[in-house]
């Protein structure tokens, strides 16, 4: 069997291809993908050649948030033809130091699909067939859409984070950035039960849909003295999630959280510079977030009985033929939220 891919070879260099498509193994299923989404670290791959440390150093198939449907099943899968599954793209090895005491996030082997970190080359989901471990395959019941269900990765990331922020009932809560990531945050403190829910970001088509997924204020950051009037008092947010990674996002959240107050960091970047001596006299808590374990199988289960409805941060839909031009609109955040490939 051939399929065909999506492969990166450097910034804007990006090729559909053709290959072949293996037998699944024991315990493995074949799957005929039907929809992936590009992330942000896709994007940095593509214009960029990387993020931070993170750069490509050999042609990848891109791609970390899909699904598809089961098309054949390996020996000792239970997994029918037809079923519609997200496909979990965390393969922590299970047996080094923090596999084994429970932090598989922070795995010393982690195979991640799709990224750069590892060489060779973890490859992604950006192709019309994959074989891949029945393990990785959570089933989606319900009705809901495979565009729908390719949104369980990102979901998943931002359900961790909300559970390294602690109790979020009844906080008040900012999150700095409205992109996929951004909007799933405001959803997922949303769920959590947040009083108040305050979202900040450059362009007003971004700051539109994170309304659209639960957030009471938005507030366009060129507003200089709608951002001041929080920064009063030493504070007036409980927590922030900190999603652009932009450097005056970080110094708003430092300047607009209360004291003993908390920041989940989601958003990543490079070294930046942030104003370390008002974090140290707020005595504020800063969270790093990464990834997501648990949160996968709970992000699928809340789309599927749409306790979390993902709708509105699907923006655009490509076919693969047109993966360079999908590439290109998601970089367009005048426009573009979560642009998604069809297979």
């Amino acid at each position: 069997m051939q399929t065909r891919f999506a492969r990166l070879y450097g910034p804007r260099d990006l090729r559909v291809e053709a290959g072949s498509v293996p037998e699944p193994g024991e315990g493995e299923v074949l799957l005929r993908m039907a929809v992936a989404g590009i992330c942000g670290s896709d994007l940095h791959y593509y214009q960029d050649g990387g993020f931070g440390p993170v750069r490509v150093r050999e042609p990848i198939i891109p791609g970390h948030e899909a699904s598809g449907f089961v098309e054949k099943a390996g020996a000792g899968v239970a997994l029918p033809p037809g079923t519609l599954v997200a496909v979990n793209p965390s393969q922590p090895c299970g047996s080094c130091e923090y596999c084994e005491c429970g932090q598989p996030i922070h795995c010393l082997n982690m195979r991640f699909m799709g990224s750069a970190m590892r060489l060779p080359h973890e490859q992604g989901m950006f192709r019309q067939w994959l074989v891949v471990s029945a393990v990785q395959c959570v089933a989606v019941p319900g009705k809901v859409s495979a565009a729908e269900a390719a949104c369980a990765e990102p979901l998943a990331v931002c359900l961790h984070a909300a559970s390294r922020a602690g109790d979020i009932a009844g906080k008040k809560v900012l999150v700095t950035g409205a992109g996929p990531i951004g909007c799933l945050v405001v959803a997922a403190a949303r769920h959590h039960g947040a009083a108040e829910i305050v979202v900040t970001d450059l362009a007003d088509a971004a700051l539109q849909r994170a309304g659209a997924m639960g957030a009471g204020k938005t507030i366009n950051a060129k507003d200089q003295d709608a951002l001041a009037a929080y920064e009063a008092g030493k504070g007036y947010f409980d927590l922030a999630f900190e999603c652009s990674a932009a450097a005056p996002a970080i110094r708003f959240a430092i300047a607009s959280v209360k004291p003993r107050g908390a920041i989940v960091q989601v958003g990543v970047t490079g070294d930046i510079a942030i104003p370390l001596n008002a974090l140290v006299s707020k005595e504020l808590h800063i969270h790093g977030s990464q990834r997501f374990h648990p949160e996968f199988a709970d992000a699928v289960a809340l789309i599927a009985g749409r306790q979390i409805d993902v709708r509105p941060i699907i923006s655009h839909s490509f076919p693969l033929d047109r993966a360079l031009e999908a590439f290109e609109q998601a970089g367009d955040r005048s426009a573009a939220c979560k642009v998604q490939l069809v297979f």
